[in-house]
């Protein structure tokens, strides 16, 4: 993002979300914060840590101190501490057989910040894009523990498939994916053609892609879902009910919410893309 208040908003949502995704309650955070100074100036400086307030008052976080340390390449995020009772933690390795899988953000950011780099993004697709990015996931942590989560992540850096295959390998199942169902931002696929994909996307297949069956892994239209998100939604497992719930309460909130797929006994792989 060249906007320096949007770049700081998005570095702490993204952040903050890491304690949304346990189902627990962010409380304070530390800036942290390398910074170019002759480069940038006071100003850009002030802005970045002005996003960085507007997302914590947003989420209820109380920012407590921090560190600034001048550097060569501009880097800003967050150290958050939250609370959760130990016995109400929603892991990333505890979903069952059964279980259906809920996404709360579409994917493509990673891509669209790449077409950005490129002058190739459109200014709705940025700003498509900085709408997700700067989004909370508060409100769809506080649905999956109403509705009794058995296990979530966050999607950021390993992308949709390296999450995925995470949450399989630590329960000993199986996610089944519909490739059809998976929600892409506006425009991600033509971007994809255009040869718009991070390396990062590309890291990621030769990571994960040998724990794919059913679509090769090398298959064009798989890479969005290896794009590494930044801010990403929750991929959210739950029981049957407890879905039809978390879909229907979304739904009457105007909170976007797809079902993707479900859980299955542990084949071969990990995960299973229909």
């Amino acid at each position: 993002m060249d906007d320096p208040f949007t770049f700081g908003r998005i570095a702490a949502t993204n952040a903050i979300s890491d304690v949304f995704a346990m189902g627990g309650r962010p409380v304070t955070a530390l800036n942290l914060l390398f910074f170019p100074a002759c480069s940038l100036g006071k100003e850009v400086l002030s802005e970045i840590l002005r996003g960085g307030q507007y997302a914590m008052k947003e989420a209820g976080v109380c920012l407590v101190g921090g560190h600034t340390v001048e550097d060569d390449e501009l880097k800003y995020g967050l150290a958050v501490t939250g609370l959760i009772h130990p016995e109400q933690i929603v892991r990333n390795n505890t979903s069952g057989v059964g279980d259906r899988l809920i996404l709360t953000k579409p994917l493509g950011s990673g891509i669209i910040a790449t077409a950005i780099k490129g002058e190739f993004a459109s200014p709705a697709q940025v700003h498509e894009a900085v709408n997700w990015m700067t989004l909370m996931n508060k409100r769809a942590a506080e649905l999956m523990l109403a509705c009794g989560a058995t296990a979530a992540t966050d999607v950021t850096g390993f992308g949709l498939l390296g999450h995925a295959c995470e949450m399989a390998a630590g329960g000993d199942v199986s996610l089944c994916l519909r490739l059809d169902a998976v929600p892409l931002m506006t425009g991600v696929t033509g971007l994809v053609s255009a040869g718009m994909t991070p390396a990062g996307a590309y890291r990621n297949r030769d990571h994960f892609g040998g724990s794919v069956a059913g679509i090769s892994p090398v298959d064009e239209k798989l890479l969005p879902l290896f794009d590494p998100q930044t801010s990403g939604g929750l991929l959210i497992a739950l029981p049957k009910e407890g879905a039809d719930r978390f879909m229907a309460l979304a739904a009457r909130e105007q909170l976007f919410a797809v079902e993707i797929g479900s859980v299955l006994q542990a084949g071969e792989r990990p995960l299973v893309i229909i």
